[in-house]
C-alpha cells in the first residue's frame, strides 16, 4: 500500500484549512479520483463516499485561531496539516507522496516526513494531485470536508459565497457583518489583507459621516 495528501482550503479568507491522507492499494480507487477543483460537487461527494471504503483515510482541520497565530504562517500549517492527516493513516516503513505547499518541493516533503512520528518514507511533487491517484483522492476528501465546513458556515452566518477574497459574495458577507456588528466575523482570518480592506473601508464609511 501507499499514500497520498493533499490540503484544503489554503487560500480563502474564511474558515479553517483541511488536509486528508489516503492510504490504499492504487488500483482498489473508483475511477475518476484527481484534482478535486476539476470535479463537480456532487461528484465529488460520491467520490468522498467511495473513497472512504476502499481506503485508509485521515482528515485534519487548521482552524482560523491557527491561521492567525504570529508565530507561525501558511508554509509552516501546511506542513503542519498534511503531517497531523498523514499521522492519522502512517505506519514505519509506508511510502507515498504529497502534494507540495512550497515553492520547493523537496524541502516541503522533507518537513512532512519530520513532523510524523512513524518512519515514512515521503516524495513531494508540485501538481502530484493530478498525477498520483492517491494524492488525487486525497484533495477529494479535503475538499469534501472544507465544503461541508463552509456550509456549516453559512448555516450560522448567512451566505458567505466560497470564502475566497475574490468572492463578491464573500466580501460582500464581511462587509456587512462588519457594518452591522462592528467587527470581523469568529470565521474570518484576520491575518488576511481582505479583512484589514474591509475594515479600513468601513472605517473610512463611519468617517464620511461626519
Amino acid at each position: 500500500m501507499r499514500f497520498g495528501v493533499d490540503e484544503a482550503g489554503k487560500g480563502p479568507v474564511l474558515g479553517s484549512m483541511f488536509a486528508a491522507a489516503v492510504r490504499a492499494e492504487p488500483s482498489a480507487l473508483p475511477d475518476g479520483v484527481g484534482d478535486s477543483k476539476d470535479i463537480l460537487p456532487q461528484r465529488r461527494e460520491r467520490l468522498d463516499r467511495e473513497i472512504r471504503e476502499c481506503a485508509t483515510v485521515g482528515v485534519a482541520e487548521i482552524p482560523v485561531e491557527r491561521i492567525d497565530d504570529d508565530e507561525t504562517d501558511m508554509n509552516a500549517l501546511t506542513v503542519a496539516a498534511q503531517a497531523e492527516a498523514l499521522a492519522q493513516i502512517a505506519c514505519d516503513g509506508l511510502a507515498g507522496t504529497v502534494d507540495a505547499g512550497d515553492t520547493d518541493a523537496e524541502r516541503f516533503g522533507r518537513r512532512v516526513a519530520a513532523a510524523v512520528e512513524a518512519d515514512v518514507r515521503v516524495t513531494s511533487a508540485h501538481g502530484a494531485d493530478e498525477t498520483d491517484p492517491l494524492v488525487g483522492a486525497a484533495s477529494i476528501v479535503a475538499k469534501v470536508a472544507r465544503d461541508a465546513h463552509v456550509d456549516a458556515l453559512a448555516a450560522e452566518y448567512g451566505a458567505v459565497g466560497s470564502g475566497y477574497p475574490s468572492d463578491p459574495t464573500t466580501r460582500a458577507f464581511l462587509a456587512d457583518h462588519v457594518e452591522r456588528h462592528g467587527d470581523l466575523p469568529a470565521c474570518a482570518r484576520r491575518s488576511w489583507s481582505t479583512c484589514d480592506d474591509v475594515l479600513a473601508a468601513a472605517e473610512q464609511s463611519t468617517l464620511g459621516e461626519f
